[in-house]
């Protein structure tokens, strides 16, 4: 290479700043753009793992009060009217419907076990959206942030072109900064999606194994109910 050329590109600043400072306003935009999807994606991750966490804890504490032996109506007497674990929510949904089902005379109302089987389901549904919220923000990031970067690339690359006409100089002191300014958009993109598809898909499989434990546990109460319904 004539060392003509290479000496003027030598002297370029080449950093991440420098690189930024030169893009065009689009490419800062795209730029940007995919550093806040990337820090909030961040956020959403370690925030989930630490609701999980608390989730796994709070209900293996809960599983070991139910299975105690303690009589399931003292158990739902020590719970606040606001339970703030999920174990403890669907326990007292089922435990709510079990009690409005009798009458005052204490017959049962017919079609107890599904209305029990019914509050729930439905106490599950509400943990899952719990658990799954913020989830689909690591997916749309990890769907579009590549393409985003691909754009900022391609009008970073289209900008070095017309600067390569304007100036009518095709020397690598001339093209290499554009290009490293396009590409730079590119690999923020990949930066961003990575760990967000990565992310989304362990903390998807941890959402479902949380919400199983959940209808495991309802399963084995609304037995132990169908249990005390057939006996009445």
């Amino acid at each position: 290479m004539d060392p003509t050329t290479l000496a003027p590109a030598q002297d370029i600043d080449f950093s991440l700043f420098a690189l930024f400072a030169r893009a065009t306003l689009t490419v800062q935009v795209v730029m940007l753009m995919l550093l806040a999807m990337s820090v909030w994606s961040w956020a959403i991750i370690i925030s989930k793992h630490l609701q999980f966490r608390a989730a796994r804890a709070e209900a293996a504490a809960f599983d070991g009060r139910f299975w105690s032996g303690e009589p399931l109506d003292e158990l739902f007497e020590t719970l606040p009217p606001e339970p703030a674990g999920a174990s403890e929510r669907v326990f007292a949904a089922g435990m709510t419907e079990w009690r409005r089902s009798h009458r005052q005379d204490g017959a049962l109302i017919a079609g107890a076990q599904s209305r029990i089987d019914r509050s729930m389901d439905v106490a599950i549904a509400r943990e899952s959206e719990r658990l799954n919220a913020g989830l689909s923000f690591l997916a749309t990031t990890g769907s579009t942030a590549p393409f985003i970067g691909l754009f900022g690339t391609v009008w970073g690359i289209k900008h070095a072109f017309e600067q390569i006409a304007i100036s009518q100089n095709t020397n690598l002191a001339v093209v290499a900064p554009g290009i490293a300014e396009a590409l730079l958009a590119t690999g923020i993109g990949l930066v961003a999606a990575i760990p967000a598809v990565v992310f989304y898909n362990k903390l998807t499989g941890d959402a479902e194994r949380i919400v199983g434990g959940y209808e495991a546990f309802a399963d084995e109460f609304a037995t132990i109910l169908s249990r005390q319904l057939d006996a009445a």
